[in-house]
């Protein structure tokens, strides 16, 4: 069965949690091809098993080279191991209750290496998950490493399904789109999203920028907006570094649009390392959808 078959199989199945960007409309598949609105918008299915919803979208520099780099830190290095457990667990405590929609969908997948590695320890690879990425090359990718959830290139803005369809939505290191995510989410469904603290790889800032005040984060405007947008039941820091071989560290540098404005020279000074300590430091925001604030 080719990847193009298993997509439209497995979107065939959830068709009705579909509706139309265009117009709001339920969706059909339609020829084992497309995915089609009651006025004919008409989506295709790529023969590498992805559903593209903004065909003319562009993805600025993020290019294939650099989601290459990305899968191999994420899958391969094991540096995002820890935060990969705390989101398994998280789903766990909070997740869907008793009839409530399990459906869970990463929202700003990039290659979808999150999700999977997610997916993966909960059990279950394989899961009915929903991927959606503005970047056509990273959804490519995503379908051609990991056949199990939906991989959709789309619009975070304006997601292509009806109200309520998830229990789960994650977010993580991307934008975010509140308005959309609470209409997608259902009541009392969860949010989970990630968010850089200041010492998130401070050794690759340090030395692409020689720890320059402006290039360091700062996310206390985005916990408040998201305590503004959700009921936060918890925030939890995940913190850890690893020790990255000379290849991870040449895909780590790859990776981070923090390169684009860097020099070059300290960029390829830092590929060059023969090993270096890098460190995660990231809040995991725990909400769910409902009235904000505190409970």
């Amino acid at each position: 069965m080719t990847k193009k078959t298993q997509s439209v199989r497995r979107v065939q199945a959830r068709e009705a949690e579909f509706k139309c960007p265009l117009c709001g409309g339920p969706m059909t598949v339609r020829e084992a091809s497309s995915l089609v609105c009651e006025n004919r918008h008409t989506f295709d299915f790529a023969k590498q098993g992805y559903l593209n919803f903004a065909p003319h979208a562009q993805a600025g520099g993020y290019t294939k080279p650099l989601f290459e780099a990305r899968r191999r830190i994420i899958a391969e290095s094991g540096l995002y191991a820890p935060l990969h457990d705390k989101l398994a667990e998280a789903v766990a405590a909070y997740g869907p209750g008793a009839g409530g929609p399990a459906m869970i969908a990463d929202v700003g997948c990039g290659e979808g290496s999150h999700l999977a590695m997610i997916l993966r320890r909960r059990g279950d690879p394989d899961a009915g998950a929903i991927g959606v990425d503005l970047a056509r090359d990273a959804v490519q990718m995503a379908a051609a490493a990991y056949e199990g959830p939906i991989w959709l290139v789309g619009d975070l803005a304006n997601l292509p399904f009806r109200d309520g369809t998830f229990g789960v939505l994650l977010n993580l290191l991307s934008p975010a789109n509140y308005r959309e995510f609470g209409r997608v989410l259902a009541p009392g469904g969860l949010l989970l999203k990630a968010v850089p603290r200041a010492g998130y790889l401070r050794e690759l800032r340090e030395a692409l920028f020689g720890g320059r005040e402006r290039e360091r984060y700062a996310n206390d405007a985005t916990v408040a907006r998201f305590e503004r947008q959700m009921r936060l039941l918890d925030v939890v820091r995940v913190r850890h570094a690893r020790t990255l071989g000379r290849e991870a560290l040449r895909d780590l540098a790859r990776m981070t649009p923090l390169a684009w404005s860097a020099d070059p020279a300290r960029a390829e000074a830092f590929a060059a390392r023969e090993t270096a300590e890098v460190t995660v430091d990231v809040d995991l925001l725990i909400g769910r959808n409902g009235p904000p604030g505190r409970p």
